[in-house]
């Protein structure tokens, strides 16, 4: 995992895809990166409900699990920045190649210990997730059935969720074994989800949360992740 301070050159790897410019912002240095290339996995941490399998090594980071669980990247990210990586729902015959349950937490903080989320490790429950806030999307959960964005507001048993934010439409849920770019914005207020070149999700949030820790959920289900990043963004002044 790299950590840079002065990377600004590679941003326009970013924009080549065409789901950039936002006008909003401008995408700015960059703050973290992990190729996977090593298998000891040092930037990420665990919290595994069943067991399974998450390694490292090669290019790609591997969850293979037969329950739920969540992988942090263990630094604390704060705003405004994008982050994106790519991933594959794997369908090879294996135990848990389900094709289920690409999903993520961004901006994520424990209201009861906001400098310490990963202080208290949880069991890998999805209901262990609740009290934090975050922002969270499941793309393809609930057996690839829906892809829905929450907004977490810190209260056990309160899973927010918007009639807009609730898709079903099957060119919204998952493939088998197609690479796919994820893009996670935090810039200020404006929050949003991206899949390739399409936006799937924004919200004009007036408390935005503007700090916190990132971390790939899913639910008996076998992923791989790529190329993981982060950059810093600069909001553009408005006209």
């Amino acid at each position: 995992m790299q950590a840079e301070t002065n990377t600004g050159a590679d941003a326009p790897s970013v924009a080549a895809k065409g789901v950039w410019p936002d006008p909003r912002f401008t995408i700015g240095r960059l703050l973290w990166r992990d190729n996977f290339r090593d298998a000891r996995l040092a930037a990420w941490t665990t919290e595994l409900e069943g067991g399974g399998s998450v390694t490292g090594g090669g290019g790609r980071l591997s969850i293979d699990i037969p329950k739920g669980g969540t992988v942090w990247f263990r630094p604390e990210m704060d705003g405004p920045l994008l982050i994106e990586y790519e991933a594959v729902m794997v369908q090879r015959g294996g135990a848990n190649d389900r094709v289920s349950d690409l999903n993520c937490f961004w901006m994520a903080q424990d209201p009861g210990r906001p400098d310490a989320l990963l202080k208290t490790p949880r069991s890998g429950k999805f209901a262990d997730y609740d009290a934090l806030r975050t922002y969270y999307v499941g793309l393809g959960g609930n057996s690839n059935t829906t892809t829905r964005f929450r907004r977490y507001i810190g209260r056990s048993g309160d899973r927010p969720l918007r009639p807009e934010d609730d898709l079903r439409a099957p060119a919204y849920l998952l493939r088998p074994n197609v690479p796919q770019k994820i893009r996670l914005v935090a810039c200020g207020g404006l929050i949003q989800y991206y899949r390739d070149e399409q936006r799937y999700f924004e919200l004009s949030d007036p408390a935005p949360y503007t700090r916190g820790w990132f971390g790939l959920r899913t639910v008996t289900s076998h992923l791989e992740i790529r190329d993981f990043r982060v950059f810093r963004l600069k909001p553009n002044q408005r006209s």
